[in-house]
């Protein structure tokens, strides 16, 4: 009786001893932190792969979840399917904010996409014939964007700006009579072969082999309110994970990605 009630207690003990290993792991689990971004396309995406090593050892798992439009990143983060996005300049949120009632936040400024205007046919600006049509981004944010960069080049000239945003009815002169053509902004590179001229982003130029320092006719710089930037919401903005995240992807391992993989096509935001 003795040798089996040993037996049992021995049995007990090493039952007991596995499920505290089991607890443990488990706590180890619930230690690691999922954190879910959606993004669009390089070097949006390669930024954050880039970050993800870092980000590990502070206990945060960042899952990268890559859609296919410019609509699904905020819509999936207002609806909390998300905890980040990063795809977006400020006025474009601002933009999906007020049509959405929404409550979406900059948390840091990440690059600037140097947009500039592109054409198959003309080498410069001035070439472009009166009449010519230049399509750009439907989306009001981008439209007042494409403007500012015409008129940046004397290509035309608006108004004072009384509103969030720039307008065609802002065009106050248009001495070459240039027709605006306004696209998805996913359809702005098929009309690099039918438009005159493009304006568009490095991103959607790059598929082209184009780059706005060898190819743009004009660019934009970093003189504007334009920057790629990382995005939550107002709820969970001071949150621990996002704001490693902002420090992982300023950090100088990121600045020199961008340096040396990206040129003048995505200007550091940050220092």
């Amino acid at each position: 009786m003795k040798k089996l009630m040993m037996m049992l207690t021995i049995v007990v003990l090493a039952l007991a001893g596995c499920g505290n290993s089991d607890n443990s792991d488990t706590g180890s689990t619930e230690e690691t932190k999922t954190l879910k971004v959606a993004s669009l396309i390089k070097p949006m995406t390669e930024i954050l792969d880039l970050v993800k090593p870092q980000l590990k050892e502070d206990g945060i798992n960042l899952e990268v979840v890559v859609l296919s439009d410019n609509v699904q990143p905020n819509s999936a983060l207002a609806a909390k399917e998300v905890d980040a996005n990063f795809f977006q300049h400020v006025p474009y949120m601002e933009e999906f904010n007020r049509n959405n009632d929404a409550n979406l936040v900059p948390i840091e400024p990440i690059y600037f996409a140097n947009y500039g205007v592109y054409s198959k046919e003309y080498k410069s600006i001035d070439q472009l014939p009166k009449g010519a049509v230049i399509a750009m981004a439907n989306d009001v944010s981008n439209i007042d964007r494409s403007l500012s960069l015409l008129a940046q080049h004397d290509a035309i000239k608006l108004k004072k700006k009384t509103g969030s945003y720039y307008t065609m009815k802002d065009v106050v002169e248009n001495k070459q009579d240039y027709k605006f053509k306004e696209v998805d902004l996913l359809m702005l590179a098929r009309l690099y072969d039918d438009a005159d001229a493009v304006v568009m982003t490095p991103a959607y130029a790059a598929p082209l082999g184009l780059t706005p320092k060898q190819d743009a006719l004009v660019t934009e710089g970093i003189e504007n309110d334009f920057a790629i930037t990382l995005v939550a919401r107002k709820d969970n903005q001071d949150a621990e994970a996002i704001q490693k995240l902002a420090k992982a992807m300023t950090s100088p391992e990121v600045k020199k990605f961008l340096e040396e993989n990206y040129d003048e096509t995505a200007i550091p935001a940050f220092n």
